[in-house]
């Protein structure tokens, strides 16, 4: 369903951490303009663990509105409550998204049958095309290729967001799943040779930051054109670092500020990049040809 280069987009704020809706605007426009091929509102990266939910909804709704059926919207709508998830993603379907990211519960730590008793619920209960959302080093729970081979099962789980950053990881949930299920990456620093691999696309950090570049790279790879991707991959090898030397989204949020959209606003208990840190992001923003 989706392809490419899929951003994980900020959400961008004041410095005092209020909504900023006039880069938010500015911000899809951005991305339109710029070849990205679909964009995650209210992900990890657009800071929901700290929106409140009328927010949320708000931010979903208004990225569905600015991007007006020419960039598909997938709305972050995962949490560690399952009922929670399900009034998230009812929402998210009432108000147009094309379909959920939907994080594995975290700090509760559910066992295999949890995980697969969590997503089923939510699958079975909203009619929307759903993407698992793997990232243990996040959420303290790892959901396993078995797990997903169950639930690729389910006719609207289409996909997972892999985003361990262990290629073999994404391998195997590729041969048990086959067509069933779409595997993403969600590790900027090892998509290239997922997608390589089969993957379909990345859920991106960096795509905020360069997005044209990022999209480029992607249907290399997807194509398996592994000579122009890798060149591509190399001009982003350094942001795909840097972007992660402090807790995402801080670096992210930093770097786009230097492009315009938004201030480095984060929302407590996060804040604002290290000065010592913030060469080192634009150096990386220059290796890959991003003038401020």
């Amino acid at each position: 369903m989706f392809r490419g280069s899929i951003v994980a987009l900020i959400t961008p704020m004041t410095l005092t951490g209020a909504l900023d809706e006039q880069a938010l605007e500015a911000l899809v426009a951005f991305h339109i303009e710029n070849g990205t091929n679909a964009i995650v509102a209210m992900g990890t990266t657009g800071e929901s663990a700290t929106l409140s939910h009328k927010e949320h909804r708000h931010v979903v709704k208004r990225v569905i509105e600015l991007a007006k059926g020419k960039i598909p919207v997938i709305a972050g709508t995962g949490s560690n409550s399952t009922d929670e998830a399900i009034e998230l993603t009812q929402a998210a379907l009432q108000d147009g998204a094309d379909a959920c990211l939907l994080v594995t519960p975290y700090y509760n730590r559910p066992p295999q049958e949890g995980l697969y008793q969590h997503y089923k619920k939510i699958a079975e209960q909203v009619a929307i095309p759903q993407i698992l959302y793997n990232v243990p080093g996040r959420t303290g729970c790892d959901l396993l290729p078995p797990t997903v081979e169950r639930l690729a099962k389910i006719p609207n789980i289409i996909a997972i967001k892999e985003a361990t950053g262990n290629l073999e990881r994404g391998r195997e949930i590729m041969e048990r799943c086959g067509d069933d299920i779409i595997v993403y990456s969600g590790d900027d620093a090892t998509a290239m040779e997922l997608m390589l691999m089969g993957a379909k696309g990345n859920i991106s950090v960096t795509a905020n930051v360069a997005p044209r570049l990022m999209s480029d790279m992607c249907f290399a790879a997807i194509n398996g054109d592994r000579a122009t991707a890798a060149r591509l991959n190399a001009q982003l090898d350094d942001l795909n670092k840097t972007l992660f030397v402090e807790p995402n989204p801080i670096p992210v949020k930093w770097a786009m500020s230097q492009l315009g959209y938004g201030s480095e606003g984060v929302r407590l208990p996060l804040v604002p990049l290290s000065e010592s840190l913030r060469p080192q992001v634009l150096a990386a923003m220059h290796k890959a040809g991003i003038k401020c």
